[in-house]
């Protein structure tokens, strides 16, 4: 009798751990639950919403459920020599846009990251500095620990560790002639968590992209959104004052006094939103503005600037305030903005594991830095990171940033009214492809109105959703409407540049995502930008009246397409024309920078940010 109880108790006890493992293990059923090293999650890129709420990769590192265990441990990072295929770049028409193959619009499986304790060595080097005026650390504590991340300092690369991986040409524009070199790749630090590869579900390639969006936000409504975020918007109050915020504070009562300018015999004020709120804060920011850069950050993804290729603005942005000496401080005390100096296309190239279909590895890495550097510095906790920057130009970066750095003022290139972007304190970076890092500005200008005798060109890659339909509408269709895929090299054949520099409108049509590098290569060639992208909020546009050079057509549209283009007067047309040659300069790399180029551009966008932002 007794036996045959406890036989039962067993086969009940072994019924029961069934239904447990059937409901908690990641996949559904026992067998594949315990082979598995990994539970996987499934989200969208396109599920993350404006204050970023709704990414699980993102909540998983800053506030889902698994948060506060993970927030316990360190990650270390270890990734796998990537594949050839993964390394190249497609180009765009000769110059269109380069993306990476797979998406961030796919599914992201997240990773399972085993995790260990930091040895002692590790830990007893982070301390924290106390808050001035003040023997309570408790408001200190909990803005470091409102980061959720794992408490460590960021992988660090050994020489020895460097795995090869091709690349685009990297750091001066010296090395911009010179053979491609190899990309490291992280496998070993002094950390003593680990994750890895055999972790990751591998997903199959998706065919499926996003499609068009189901909330449009037309130019008319960004301008409504702008104005209403210099009322409703004001950053955090920060913890302690700092003389910085006393002259910011000057600055923006100096600014909104500004007396009003209609009209400038050496300036087309139209051009502007502000003219003179813009010539006033631009002449403080040369006058005041001082930048901290953190030492922190691990060569290649920290420090180490890319000048080739569609991500370049990152890259010479970096490169330029590295060099910059006028606008750099070393005392942070000083300082009115700290920069967080990654590149994030670096970051993909070096931690993205191909076919993974994931960035929680990179998140977590970006994360492992916010920490490090919190732990180390007391500047973050003043304002919770309310005056700190970044500036991204991957696809993926509004995503990657949008919890762990969502106080921050962020300069992005995929800036999408819907995706994330906040008005009032983000700002959209424009995208530039930079073909020659020696000489940025090759083949600068295009002819005359009068010589330009296509209506409207585009070609390229049929990436996304939005170009085959352009293409269904117009390849062919009409001899003034140069509209085609890639362009074929032929001895006869105009190239893509050619097209553009002999167009009237030059269409930027959206690819994957809706920013592209066509809207500045048709200012640099001095063709009128067509920007045919639902959504997409246009460069510095808090500063620039983009209605006065540029036209904006809905995607739906489309069909309609050469009527709205011919119907516009040519007096109009030339009127756009010369104020996108007078704009132009705004969108320039120099070898040095030079007053109102676009490194100048962004700064201001980042100061005019920061001070219309500051509390009183």
């Amino acid at each position: 009798m007794e036996t045959r109880r406890l036989l039962w108790f067993m086969a009940f006890a072994f019924s029961l751990v069934l239904l447990v493992q059937y409901i908690e293990l990641p996949y559904g059923y026992v067998i594949s639950s315990l082979l598995s090293t990994g539970k996987a999650g499934v989200a969208t890129a396109d599920s993350f919403s404006a204050n970023g709420t709704g990414d699980p990769v993102n909540q998983a590192v800053s506030g889902g459920p698994d948060a506060s265990s993970a927030s316990q441990n360190v990650t270390e990072v270890v990734v796998e020599k990537k594949k050839p295929e993964m390394s190249k770049r497609s180009s765009d028409a000769f110059g269109g846009d380069e993306r990476v193959v797979e998406r961030s619009s796919g599914d992201f499986l997240e990773m399972n990251l085993s995790n260990k304790s930091l040895d002692a060595e590790t830990g007893s080097n982070q301390h924290k500095h106390e808050l001035p005026m003040s023997s309570d650390t408790s408001a200190r504590n909990s803005s470091v620990d409102s980061l959720q991340v794992a408490d460590a300092v960021p992988p660090s690369i050994k020489d020895e560790d460097r795995a090869p991986l091709v690349s685009s040409p990297l750091c001066s524009p010296s090395n911009a002639s010179s053979p491609v070199r190899e990309r490291p790749s992280l496998t070993h630090s002094q950390l003593s968590t680990e994750v890895s590869n055999s972790a990751i579900r591998r997903a199959p390639k998706s065919s499926r992209f996003k499609g068009a969006p189901t909330v449009v936000v037309p130019i008319s409504k960004m301008n409504d959104l702008l104005s209403q975020s210099h009322v409703s918007y004001h950053s955090m109050k920060a913890r302690w004052p700092s003389k910085a915020d006393d002259e910011l504070l000057n600055a923006k009562r100096l600014i909104e006094s500004a007396d009003s300018v209609a009209k400038n015999p050496r300036v087309d004020v139209s051009i502007y939103r502000n003219f003179s709120a813009f010539a006033r804060s631009y002449e403080l920011m040369e006058k005041t503005l001082k930048i901290y850069i953190y030492s922190e950050g691990e060569r290649p993804i920290f420090h180490e600037p890319e000048l080739n290729g569609i991500y370049a603005s990152e890259g010479w942005f970096m490169k330029q305030l590295q060099e910059n000496k006028h606008f750099r401080t070393k005392n942070g005390d000083k300082a009115h903005l700290f920069y967080l100096p990654f590149s994030s296309h670096v970051l993909q190239e070096v931690l993205y594991v191909p076919d993974s279909h994931s960035r929680k590895n990179l998140v977590r890495y970006l994360s492992s830095y916010l920490k490090n550097i919190t732990t180390t510095h007391r500047f973050w906790d003043r304002t919770n990171g309310a005056d700190h920057f970044l500036v991204a130009c991957h696809d993926w970066a509004p995503a990657e940033t949008g919890r762990i750095m969502n106080n921050c003022i962020r300069a992005l290139c995929n800036a999408n009214a819907k995706g994330g972007f906040q008005f009032g304190k983000d700002i959209s970076l424009p995208e530039t492809y930079v073909r020659n890092a020696t000489s940025p500005l090759k083949s600068l200008g295009g002819k005359p109105p009068s010589q330009r005798h296509i209506l409207a060109f585009f070609a390229g890659k049929m990436h996304g959703y939005l170009r085959p339909i352009l293409l269904d509408h117009w390849e062919n269709k009409d001899p003034d409407m140069k509209i085609s895929g890639k362009l074929q090299k032929g001895k006869d054949q105009m190239t893509y540049i050619q097209y553009m520099k002999n167009s009237k409108y030059c269409i930027s049509a959206k690819g994957y995502e809706p920013y592209t590098p066509r809207v500045v290569e048709a200012i640099f060639y001095e063709c009128v930008p067509v920007i045919l992208s639902d959504n997409y909020i246009p460069p510095f546009f808090e500063t620039l009246n983009w209605e006065s050079f540029a036209v904006f057509i809905l995607e739906k549209d489309i069909p309609n397409l050469k009527k709205i283009l011919a119907s516009i007067p040519e007096k109009r047309y030339v009127e756009m024309q010369q104020r996108v040659r007078l704009v132009q300069k705004h969108f320039l790399w120099h070898d040095k920078p030079v007053k109102f180029d676009v490194f100048h551009m962004i700064l201001h966008s980042l100061w005019y940010t920061r001070v219309v932002n500051i509390g009183a």
